[in-house]
């Protein structure tokens, strides 16, 4: 498919009310095209974007890019795949950025990555509890990543007693059983693009179908995991129109009313 028979996400029209929870904006892809990417998310409905940032490194050099723009909050954490790096003077400077930017929103993404195989696991759950401890004595929501991990995330995420706490699960990619099971823990669950992937997301279409409209956000994850039909290039905040019309679709729903629902949901979740 070439590119001119791609709908470009302003064609769907959509109001300003949607949010994409979970973006890279800081990361280098964004270099050449940034401010223009961000104003095309406003044009195509977006009107918050939580930025991540991937420890006080990245946090410390990226925050200046978004000076000019109050539309864009901010989480940072030290992701599973570089647990070995949180040291004391780490956690020191992240909490001392949490108490003074209003802008920080929540520790994450944190968790457990089995995927990769960078750190050891015992490391990754040190590195995951003790950044969990840091976001419950400053009472601020946790994001969480989990790729290959869940059993593991999972239970010390309980037995940690983190049930009931503000807690958003990013990426989410599994099936019916781990939504039921966060849903029950009173958490929310966050859908990126790949829910549009139609031959290998049946499950987490099922699962789509069963999570309750109050506990769902839309994210891109950008630049990584573009929704079709942009599946393959780089990702960007208005792409999320698409995951919300596919999550539309699933629901059985007008696209506005997702777009709108999940969009107040990360208003209250983050605090916007």
């Amino acid at each position: 498919m070439g590119k001119t028979n791609r709908p470009e996400p302003e064609s769907l029209e959509l109001p300003p009310v949607g949010v994409d929870s979970h973006a890279h904006l800081d990361l280098e892809d964004f270099d050449e095209d940034r401010e223009i990417l961000i104003r095309r998310a406003l044009d195509s409905g977006v009107s918050r974007i939580i930025n991540v940032f991937l420890g006080p490194d990245a946090y410390e050099r990226g925050r200046g890019l978004f000076d000019a723009h109050p539309e864009i909050s901010f989480l940072m954490g030290v992701h599973p795949n570089d647990a070995d790096q949180l040291t004391d003077e780490i956690e020191e400077r992240m909490r001392g950025h949490f108490k003074t930017d209003p802008r920080l929103k929540g520790v994450g993404e944190i968790g457990l990555d089995y995927y990769w195989d960078r750190v050891p696991p015992e490391v990754q759950k040190t590195a995951f509890v003790r950044q969990l401890h840091m976001a419950r004595e400053l009472s601020l929501p946790v994001i969480i990543h989990s790729r290959d991990a869940n059993g593991d995330t999972m239970e010390i995420l309980e037995a940690e007693g983190f049930r009931e706490y503000p807690l958003l699960w990013h990426c989410f990619g599994a099936g019916i059983e781990l939504a039921e099971r966060i849903v029950a823990n009173g958490w929310h669950i966050s859908i990126p693009g790949p829910v549009t992937f139609r031959k290998k997301s049946d499950d987490v279409q099922a699962a789509v179908a069963r999570i309750p409209f109050e506990r769902l956000l839309l994210e891109t994850d950008c630049p990584y995991l573009a929704p079709e039909p942009w599946r393959g290039k780089r990702n960007h905040p208005a792409l999320s129109v698409f995951t919300a019309r596919r999550v539309a679709q699933i629901k059985g729903r007008p696209v506005e009313d997702v777009w709108r629902t999940a969009g107040d949901n990360a208003r209250r979740f983050f605090g916007l």
